[in-house]
């Protein structure tokens, strides 16, 4: 595994632990004090996930929502919509990581954590974002 795809798994349960606990997602990020071994490659992107996911996540809270289709955020899995806050913030914000990238190992993220349909509800949201990006204004 890549260490982009560890940062990614670390950001992910990070989030996840979060959302659980009503916490901020940096303040969960603080509690789990210096990475261990196997996370300090990752520990830098995986970071920079968790920030970001949190400093735009009203205005990718609401990308969600405009697009997402037959589901509302509450009613998404907890897992799928830290995944999707996730794929989303790297899809928009993060310009070194190649569109594609960010949409397929967010799929990854749900064929491994999630239900069986989320691969494909994942990916069709982020792949509608990813068509829309040139016209969104990502201004929280």
């Amino acid at each position: 595994m890549s260490a982009r795809s560890k940062a990614r798994r670390l950001a992910l349960d990070i989030l996840f632990a979060a959302e659980l606990r009503e916490e901020e997602p940096t303040a969960v990020l603080a509690q789990r004090g210096r990475p261990n071994q196997d996370e300090l490659s990752a520990h830098g992107h995986a970071v920079r996930l968790v920030e970001g996911v949190q400093e735009h996540r009203d205005r990718i809270d609401e990308l969600l929502a405009t697009y997402s289709t037959g589901w509302t955020l509450d009613r998404m899995p907890v897992v799928d919509r830290n995944i999707l806050r996730m794929g989303a913030f790297e899809l928009l914000w993060v310009e070194d990581v190649p569109d594609g990238v960010a949409v397929s190992e967010a799929v990854a993220l749900a064929t491994d954590l999630s239900t069986d349909d989320s691969p494909r509800f994942v990916n069709g949201l982020l792949s509608r974002l990813q068509q829309l990006k040139p016209s969104l204004s990502l201004e929280s």
